[in-house]
């Protein structure tokens, strides 16, 4: 059970946290670290567990998750946007991303997809994929439609491929065509990588990169962080 919605306390994390604690509205922190370990554990193990020191990180993301809008403000979250969570590997990112659900509402959870299995995807169904994952991303109820929100975990593990002989970059063609939609439709996006943002423009373009910029709310790791999974 989600915890109750109380002042988001933020002890034990930054300054910057502390000192807005009691202008926070949405969730106790402290009971939001204990259901985040109680859930890690659930569905990643009994060796999971909050490292206090992400607990800034934590705290940014669950104020977006509850549209914490004063919060928000104060650390740039615009949540009309999308989150771009980047950092080493190991460090947690896919971990934080599948729990965060638990703080959002059903109908705009977003759903974990691997790019690595984009990309397989995409060998055995072509170019109905991008499709799939743009123009055909909505879901419906009776006569009413919303855009599907997908979280592409491991941004920069997919390979190009070929299909038919032709070369398709299918995570920037899926980008590009979510960003259309974004300014359409509000679709929502989110993104875990190991990437830096000179190596996304590398893999992807310089396009893709400046669409990123509208579409996401950047929240990283240091990348000193350690790997959490030796």
């Amino acid at each position: 059970m989600v915890p109750k919605e109380k002042d988001l306390k933020a002890k034990a994390i930054s300054p910057s946290i502390e000192k807005g604690k009691k202008q926070a509205k949405g969730y106790d922190f402290e009971e939001c670290i204990t259901f985040l370990n109680k859930k890690g554990k659930e569905q990643f193990g009994e060796n999971f567990a909050i490292n206090p020191a992400d607990y800034e990180i934590i705290f940014k993301l669950l104020v977006y998750a509850i549209k914490d809008s004063a919060n928000a403000a104060r650390f740039n979250i615009s949540l009309s946007k999308g989150i771009l969570l980047s950092g080493p590997v190991g460090c947690g990112k896919t971990a934080l991303m599948t729990l965060l659900n638990n703080f959002i509402n059903q109908s705009n959870r977003h759903v974990m997809r691997s790019c690595r299995e984009v990309s397989f995807e995409f060998i055995q169904d072509g170019y109905e994929t991008i499709h799939k994952y743009s123009k055909n991303a909505f879901s419906r109820k009776g006569e009413n439609t919303w855009p599907r929100t997908y979280c592409f975990d491991d941004l920069g593990t997919e390979n190009n491929l070929k299909y038919y002989g032709n070369e398709c970059n299918v995570m920037a063609e899926i980008l590009l065509s979510r960003y259309d939609l974004f300014v359409q439709k509000k679709m929502i996006t989110h993104i875990t990588t190991n990437l830096s943002a000179s190596e996304i423009e590398s893999m992807y373009g310089s396009r893709v990169r400046s669409r990123m910029r509208e579409m996401f709310n950047l929240i990283s790791f240091s990348m000193d962080c350690k790997d959490k999974r030796k």
